[in-house]
């Protein structure tokens, strides 16, 4: 029976309610700094002129007597097609220019005869304006004839492909073997001079950047710093990566090795020692689909919940674009255990006691425990 009245009282009684911890974070107040943080882009050297070589007319490759990597010379060869078809060609233009002569020749002979016998009135002068008109058909023939040879002949020099200017065959687009058509292709020729550092622009940086603004270009594989400026800037962002290209020119005299891996410091984009409000990382949480932060109120000692909005990272650090004031004390260690309305202390921490060679006497807030009796016997 009084086991059953106790549990009867027990399930009847108010359960009890328990505090919330009040717990101890780590705050600091907000306030402007300066941003450190340089922004760097990855580029790469190219040769200011790059061209890709083909053949002006079709034909069947064969050969290519240089490989990729391999430095030419002004009129050295390339390629060669085969020069058969347009020989043949050339060929038969010429006996057209043959033919044709030999038609004017006659025609001049017939008009020369007419032209006496006009002399002598034995003909009539519509008769020699006849032969007068077929004298210039015959020439016109014979121009033309001229004009189609001297174009196949061209034709025929076109089987050999030729470098137009020193420099580096970057790339062999075909094999000896292969058929092509005219203007296919052939090698990817960076002719020898001035050498442009080519890098990417993301669209909020893009509008800094101008045509002759200074550039750091740094050398990775030796560390050696190159001064530039920017001479070209993209009008339309690429369609896959939405950045926009940027060309930077290098002085003559530094010669970097096509296709080096560099690093870029643009100065017209770069904001150095600018004031703006930073926080480190570990104060940010995310709340739905945005970004805040515990904000404490100092005068009830309690956190509250306050949205940000960030603009981009300092180093270990966020620059805020809004969302905060300077003053405010913001929590920047164990943001994810508290609640809103939460109970906080400031936690300071404790500076360790140096040591020293002096005694160190005992403090007069620390209790001493007194030995037991048993022992005091003993030690008399």
């Amino acid at each position: 029976m009084t086991i059953a009245t106790g549990m009867l009282l027990a399930a009847c009684s108010k359960p009890v309610v328990t505090e919330d911890p009040i717990r101890a974070v780590k705050v600091q107040t907000v306030g402007m700094g300066a941003t450190q943080t340089t922004l760097e882009y990855a580029g790469e050297v190219r040769a200011r002129v790059e061209s890709r070589l083909g053949f002006r007319v079709g034909g069947k490759l064969l050969s290519r007597p240089v490989e990729a990597g391999q430095h030419v010379s002004a009129g050295q060869l390339l390629a060669q097609l085969d020069p058969q078809d347009l020989k043949l060609a050339s060929d038969a233009a010429r006996a057209q220019v043959a033919a044709a002569k030999t038609n004017l020749d006659l025609a001049a002979s017939d008009f020369k005869r007419y032209q006496a016998l006009k002399d002598q009135n034995f003909i009539s002068g519509a008769e020699l304006e006849r032969r007068d008109t077929t004298l210039k058909a015959a020439q016109a023939q014979l121009d033309q004839a001229q004009a189609q040879f001297n174009v196949q002949g061209n034709q025929a020099g076109y089987a050999a492909l030729r470098a137009d200017t020193s420099g580096i065959v970057t790339a062999v687009l075909a094999e000896p073997g292969q058929v092509l058509a005219a203007g296919t292709p052939v090698v990817q020729l960076a002719s020898d001079g001035a050498r442009d550092v080519v890098f990417a622009v993301p669209e909020d940086k893009v509008s800094a950047l101008r045509i002759g603004s200074e550039v750091l270009v740094n050398q990775w594989s030796t560390q050696a710093t190159f001064k530039g400026v920017v001479r070209e800037v993209a009008g339309s962002a690429d369609p896959v990566t939405r950045t926009f290209t940027a060309k930077v020119a290098l002085q003559q005299k530094d010669s970097l090795a096509l296709g080096s891996t560099v690093s870029v410091v643009p100065s017209a984009v770069q904001h150095l020692g600018v004031p703006v409000i930073k926080l480190p990382t570990s104060a940010l949480r995310q709340e739905g689909q945005a970004t805040a932060v515990w904000v404490v109120d100092t005068s009830s000692m309690t956190v509250k919940s306050q949205v940000v909005q960030i603009a981009t990272a300092d180093g270990n650090d966020v620059v805020v674009a809004g969302g905060l004031q300077p003053g405010m004390q913001v929590v920047v260690a164990g943001v994810h255990v508290l609640a809103p309305g939460q109970k906080v202390t400031i936690y300071k921490q404790n500076e360790a006691l140096a040591l020293t060679s002096k005694p160190q006497t005992t403090p007069g807030n620390v209790a001493i425990p007194s030995l037991p009796a048993a022992s005091s016997a003993n030690a008399k």
